[in-house]
């Protein structure tokens, strides 16, 4: 399954299974956004990323935990 900036919930799992020490809510974007680019199912344009689409993902992380 390839991973895609508009797949909130299943980054949001994926970070909680590479980063499981960290808190969501202390995650800064610029981090947020290279942790998801690093991912191994990541398959997505760098440029389609916003400040929106970073939100939701954490938000979806919190959630999560």
């Amino acid at each position: 399954m390839t991973l895609k900036w508009i797949d909130s919930q299943e980054l949001a799992l994926a970070l909680i299974d590479n980063f499981p020490d960290q808190d969501p809510q202390q995650v800064r974007f610029t981090d947020l956004r290279e942790w998801i680019m690093s991912l191994d199912d990541f398959d997505d344009d760098p440029n389609h990323c916003s400040e929106r689409i970073l939100e939701a993902v954490q938000q979806c992380w919190i959630e999560e935990v």
